[in-house]
């Protein structure tokens, strides 16, 4: 009896030891708790379950050790392991900032020197490009339109003359503000980054993060598609109208978006971005995290999906701000790739997550919210932002001066809207790509409107460049995923145009019709996805197609100017006939009407 208790009260002390070494081990950031896995696990299995997404891949390092590490897959998909690489979209942008802002700490790049000092061959048809510098390019503020798609987006290809091509369009483009003025995400800045940093470093841009990121960092699997390397590690992408999975996704603007690599070497990556290592000056790293978008126009807000900093997407990024910590975001998306990465400077913590399908938003959501748990754990935070609740809107009275803003509305995606508020309502059409319905919005209160459902408000703002804008604030909840909140400037007030019978007469009989891209490569993935719409936004009784005023039979001149991110990828219009066909000009690339073709 005396030898069964003594081997009782044995096995009791190596359980309580055990406990307590488990305990510490998490205590130092070794092992995640039970709940942080369930969490994980959850809202992995809801992204592939419930949202279309084919594979999913996350992790979360603190102080260099790595807490969580892990992948879900559907049943279509293949096994997803943590060495198994993603295209990561924009979040390419922070390896050229991280690229250019060593070349800072070398001495050999002035941020606010103008970029023409560096690439003379850069020219514009605005003569206010002299004025763009390399600060303007990483913050987004340059006043370039946007992206210069052509030939970009390519299956199992690369185009070699991405650089000469983007040179040579933008010597064609007008900016669409002055230089600083407006911040408003713009893939060709980055795009002419990556052109810097070869110029001012002797060698190729995949050269560059070769030697300055992945040999010093020990990066097996982030690559370029110049990289040579199995394209059978890489995840799986699928589409509903293609039996199997597709072919490589690749994208020729490296620097803008091209770069392939996993969850955990994105957080070791991150911990460059955090000033954990030699690579980046501690006066680099602090740079990049500025608020850079305060230097413009800009919607007043504390916290925000966006808010950028030198190639950072949001500096503040909710929910994080709400508890005073400074958390950085990068989100990207190709057509088939989505990515987010976290970097949480002040406790040396990273997150990222990747996905074949899906949205960058619900990366972000997913990583948000084992971010939350783990800063919950280590005792950093008392306790997760729970998601926003909403309560129908209470209409009140709204003074007369509110019509004042009642007029036509546009933005560069064509979203056109007449606002026509009555008894102090009005419709609103969806918002965010139809994640926000369409829905009513009643006053409530201080140039407020909300939506039905009280998630969503609308305000108008008139800035200093005498624009009016529509600002929306929404919550965007996705269930089982998370919450997260974006504030922006919808669509921008402008004076509709009257346009004479002949310039009606050309471009109504536009409307409708189907124009096809001539000039991509036969591995283009326009002629299989979408990218931009075949029929043109024609508004005759405005006078606008997308966001651009058209002034004569053939030609529409952009007239958007707004930041944050509705504003981007302007273009201008022009129509010409050769042959017999009528050819349209917009952005860096030609397309044909459809009924002229033999």
């Amino acid at each position: 009896m005396r030898k069964i208790i003594l081997i009782i009260l044995t096995a009791t002390m190596i359980l309580a030891s055990l406990t307590c070494v488990l305990y510490a081990e998490r205590k130092q950031n070794r092992l995640p708790s039970a709940q942080l896995q369930s969490t994980t696990n959850e809202i992995a299995n809801t992204l592939v379950s419930q949202y279309d997404v084919a594979s999913v891949q996350y992790a979360l390092i603190d102080n260099s050790k790595f807490i969580l590490s892990g992948s879900k897959s559907g049943s279509d998909s293949q096994a997803i392991t943590k060495d198994t690489m993603y295209g990561i979209g924009s979040v390419s942008k922070m390896y050229v900032s991280a690229a250019t802002m060593m070349l800072v700490d070398r001495g050999l790049l002035n941020l606010d020197e103008p970029l023409v000092t560096y690439i003379p061959e850069f020219k514009m048809a605005d003569q206010r490009y002299k004025q763009i510098t390399p600060r303007m390019l990483l913050n987004h503020s340059s006043g370039i339109n946007g992206t210069s798609f052509g030939n970009i987006f390519l299956f199992d290809d690369f185009n070699t003359e991405i650089h000469k091509d983007l040179l040579a369009s933008l010597q064609t483009q007008n900016l669409k503000a002055n230089p600083g003025e407006i911040a408003v995400y713009c893939n060709d800045g980055f795009t002419l980054l990556e052109i810097l940093v070869e110029r001012l470093s002797g060698m190729t841009f995949t050269e560059f993060i070769n030697k300055n990121i992945s040999q010093p960092l020990e990066l097996k699997n982030t690559k370029t598609p110049l990289d040579d390397f199995d394209r059978t590690d890489l995840a799986k992408t699928f589409m509903p109208m293609y039996k199997g999975a597709l072919p490589t996704d690749a994208i020729s603007a490296i620097g803008a978006g091209g770069i392939y690599s996993t969850a955990e070497e994105m957080c070791r990556f991150g911990e460059v971005l955090m000033g954990k290592s030699s690579l980046l000056s501690k006066n680099s790293v602090k740079a990049m995290l500025n608020e850079e978008y305060k230097n413009g126009i800009w919607p007043a807000v504390d916290e925000n999906f966006i808010s950028y900093g030198l190639g950072w997407d949001s500096v503040n990024i909710y929910p994080l701000a709400g508890f005073n910590i400074q958390g950085a975001f990068k989100g990207g998306d190709t057509n088939l790739y989505h990515s987010a990465m976290i970097v949480v400077p002040k406790y040396n913590i990273a997150v990222a997550v990747n996905s074949s399908g899906g949205s960058s938003i619900y990366d972000i959501m997913f990583a948000t919210q084992i971010l939350q748990e783990w800063l919950q754990e280590k005792g950093i935070i008392k306790e997760i932002q729970p998601d926003k609740t909403f309560t129908l809107p209470v209409k009140v009275d709204m003074p007369a001066d509110m019509q004042q803003y009642n007029g036509f509305y546009t933005a560069s995606s064509g979203d056109s809207k007449k606002i026509e508020i009555k008894e102090g309502e009005f419709l609103m059409p969806s918002l965010l790509g139809g994640l926000v319905p369409e829905q009513k919005f009643v006053y409530v209160e201080d140039n407020l409107f909300k939506s039905e459902d009280g998630s969503t408000t609308v305000s108008f703002e008139q800035q200093k460049n005498d624009i009016t804008y529509m600002k929306v604030s929404a919550y965007l909840t996705l269930p089982g995923v998370g919450q997260t909140y974006f504030a922006f400037y919808d669509s921008q007030r402008v004076t509709p145009i009257s346009l004479d019978k002949a310039v009606s007469e050309a471009w109504e009989k536009r409307i409708g019709k189907d124009y096809l891209i001539v000039t991509e490569k036969p591995s283009s993935q326009y002629f299989f996805i979408p990218l931009l719409p075949s029929k043109l936004m024609i508004d005759l009784e405005n006078g606008y197609v997308s966001g651009a005023k058209i002034i004569d039979e053939n030609n529409a001149v952009n007239m958007v100017q707004i930041p944050v991110m509705n504003g981007r990828d302007t273009t201008d219009y022009k129509f010409y006939k050769e042959n017999n066909m009528e050819y349209l000009q917009m952005y860096n690339m030609t397309f044909v009407n459809k009924e002229d073709i033999p």
